[in-house]
């Protein structure tokens, strides 16, 4: 008779019960996704229509340990010791038998499964293992793809796979590595017959989604990587039914949460969430999700971090995670990143930048108090239908305040009828914007301004940013003039630094841009696109996209002049 509360099944030690046990009896914390899953698996050891056979999970567990080691710092060349969540989740997989009437015997129960899991816990290695196991476990003949969005990323797992390899002796000598993938036989140490002969034409490659699935036809094992990065199942298709000849077919999805918007992994979650909560039948597929319970859990209690990090003390260091939430706190883009890339809560990835604290600064300042002082000049340049933004930030002696001074330009037709919902032509009564004659903007006003405020407030500019978009003729006009242009492509990994350092100045009221109305406006209206590296660009807020953001790039943009010469703009300012 089976005891839900025992670790072992007809005299067989489980791993898997085990660790229910431990989560049941709140040893081991698990958010309520996890419990949902190991509720329906704690079932199976009730349901006769299940055989619970350990020995195909066993003899993989084994493999890896005995087989594999590791390849990065701080574990390279050590065994790959399985941590008991990693074992669990091998048996969910492997231990569970249905009888197929089609075939005769019994199978695997379970051919899919989504693994999602925060960063730094040993996803991508994990995998690798499973799938080197399978490859030396499982029939002759296996075929093994590892895919990705990107071809770095499915690399990182074959790279791995290759690696645990190579670090064996007894896995080196019997298979061989080139170009096209790994493969059986070794033309140093040939074995002419058997299951370690080049006559298993089983073989490990690797594919990314933006090569396509050419490599993909009759697998027996399909494993991608970082599947939140996936914007549709347009590469995923060609490897699932790659895998449609086989019999006991093997389909594994491995991810963190990410930022893109209405992507695969979006519906794979609403779909895998429907399954636990009993409202889709996918019987077939394990969902193996460790995700937190709610975000203000993170705040307010450390202890729950194990719920999307199951590594943590072993695998994952619980020093770096602390830093990361301590920086999450005070940074919006850190804070995203965290929440997605460590805690699995999905982030919109045009989600909006900054709170009404960071843009509640009404500090203003006379314009006399520059004078004499250095300034970093930027420009965002359209040619019709946006708002053209130029600005010159200045630091003063002794003074951590960036201060700016700006103006906008217009084409006279966009007064006509604004699509905004603002009064533009206000705007230019006040001073704020200059009116272009006609439907484009002249470029030559902007040179003037540039000159005028020189002149006016005895500044003296360092260099003036600007984007390459447009600027042909007019930076050439520029230098005529007798100023340092200065290229700043609008590139995420250009941006992503000086729009964290705005963050920060903003919330520290240490940029003060005159409580400027369309400064402000266009703050209001920038949202931050972030990608798999923690970079972000400004954007603009979803459902908004004809309001305008153009003063906050040139904002950015004085930024990133100032990160790429900090040292010798610092000396001028004194």
């Amino acid at each position: 008779m089976f005891n839900a509360l025992s670790d072992t099944f007809n005299g067989v030690h489980s791993w898997l019960l085990e660790y229910i046990c431990k989560c049941k009896n709140g040893e081991i914390i698990v958010g309520h996704e996890l419990m949902q899953m190991l509720d329906i698996l704690l079932s199976h050891f009730k349901d006769e229509s299940i055989k619970v056979d350990f020995a195909d999970a066993h003899k993989r567990i084994k493999f890896i340990e005995t087989k594999c080691k590791h390849s990065e710092a701080p574990s390279a060349g050590k065994p790959f010791i399985l941590e008991l969540f990693q074992k669990a989740f091998i048996e969910a997989f492997y231990s569970f038998k249905i009888y197929d009437d089609e075939l005769g015997r019994w199978v695997r129960k379970y051919q899919d499964f989504l693994l999602v899991i925060g960063r730094k816990n040993g996803k991508t290695p994990l995998v690798s293992a499973i799938d080197l196991a399978e490859f030396f476990c499982g029939p002759m003949g296996t075929k093994i793809l590892c895919s990705s969005n990107d071809y770095d990323q499915a690399d990182l797992m074959f790279q791995a796979i290759d690696a645990m390899r190579e670090q064996s002796p007894s896995l080196s000598k019997v298979t061989r590595k080139n170009i096209k993938g790994i493969f059986f036989g070794n033309p140093k140490k040939p074995k002419h017959t058997g299951k370690f002969s080049y006559k298993n034409k089983g073989c490990i490659k690797k594919i990314s989604a933006k090569t396509g699935a050419k490599e993909g036809k009759n697998i027996a094992v399909g494993s991608v990587d970082e599947t939140h990065e996936l914007k549709d199942n347009s590469s995923i298709m060609p490897i699932r039914q790659a895998l449609s000849t086989q019999d006991e077919p093997i389909y594994g999805e491995m991810t963190t949460e990410g930022f893109t918007n209405d992507g695969y992994l979006d519906q794979r979650m609403i779909d895998a969430r429907k399954v636990l909560n009993g409202q889709l039948e996918r019987p077939r597929w394990l969902i193996w999700i460790y995700t937190q319970d709610s975000e203000a859990e993170i705040w307010q209690d450390e202890k729950t971090w194990v719920k999307s990090n199951p590594g943590l003390g072993v695998i994952k260091k619980w020093s770096y995670l602390r830093g990361m939430v301590e920086e999450a706190k005070t940074s919006k883009s850190t804070r995203a990143y965290v929440l997605a890339k460590d805690f699995n809560i999905k982030q919109n990835n045009a989600a909006a930048w900054l709170t009404k604290n960071e843009l509640a600064n009404e500090a203003t300042f006379d314009p006399e108090i520059l004078r004499g002082c250095v300034g970093i000049g930027a420009v965002d340049l359209a040619e019709t239908t946006d708002l053209v933004s130029a600005r010159m930030t200045v630091m003063r002696p002794g003074d951590r305040t960036k201060y700016t001074i700006q103006k906008y330009f217009i084409p006279e037709s966009k007064l006509e009828k604004s699509p905004d919902d603002v009064d533009y032509l206000e705007w230019a009564r006040q001073g704020l914007i200059e009116i272009s004659p006609g439907n484009d903007n002249d470029f030559s006003l902007i040179t003037q301004w540039f000159v005028k405020t020189v002149k006016q407030y005895g500044i003296r500019p360092y260099k003036i940013g600007y984007d390459n978009a447009l600027a042909k003729y007019w930076v050439k006009d520029m230098e005529t003039t007798g100023f340092d242009m200065e290229r700043i492509p609008q590139k995420r990994e250009v941006m992503s630094t000086p729009m964290k350092l705005l963050e920060a100045d903003l919330q520290s009221k240490l940029f003060n841009y005159n409580y400027n109305p369309i400064d402000k406006w266009c703050l209001e209206n920038t949202a931050m696109d972030i990608d798999k590296l923690g970079q972000i660009m400004p954007v603009k807020v979803q459902g908004n996209q004809i309001k305008r953001i153009d003063g906050t790039v040139t904002m950015i943009i004085t930024n990133a002049v100032l990160v790429q010469y900090r040292s010798e703009y610092m000396k001028l300012v004194g």
